[in-house]
């Protein structure tokens, strides 16, 4: 099961404040941790919104929208993503985040379990998937019994 740890952004974060030496070395340790356990799959911290943009589509069209967007609550300041057993184990590894704030204050993360092959069901392009990345088909599991 793999899950994403999303840092909110903050207006600090937003205004483009660098975090504390103490707050790098304490998440440089918790990856440490992570990558020790052999669950961390990616980490890293994201540009302000002034630094990016968005596509916005209207049927076929595409419309690109400079940032800085405005509300710093609905934005991400990064993320880490983690492979687990349970939704225990990834729910104790999120209550040891160290508090992303920059100023050690107020500060959000939000959890989300990605969608797995194995959550669709049948159709040529999950089967193609599965065949890409080694995995057997439902086709393939259902001709040897394996699940209905």
């Amino acid at each position: 099961m793999r899950f994403m740890m999303i840092v909110k952004a903050t207006k600090d974060s937003e205004a483009g404040a660098m975090p504390s030496e103490k707050l790098m070395m304490e998440m440089q340790k918790y990856h440490e941790e992570l990558q020790k356990a052999g669950v961390l799959l990616d980490a890293s911290g994201l540009k302000p919104s002034s630094k990016g943009w968005r596509v916005k589509y209207s049927g076929a069209k595409r419309t690109v929208i400079d940032g800085p967007f405005a509300e710093a609550k609905e934005l991400i300041a990064g993320y880490t993503i983690i492979q687990v057993k349970s939704r225990e184990e990834a729910m104790e590894w999120a209550r040891r985040f160290p508090n992303p704030s920059i100023d050690g204050k107020e500060a959000e993360i939000e959890i989300r379990q990605f969608f797995e092959l194995e959550d669709f069901g049948p159709s040529e392009s999950v089967d193609f998937a599965r065949w890409k990345s080694g995995r057997r088909s439902n086709r393939e599991l259902r001709r040897k019994g394996e699940i209905l």
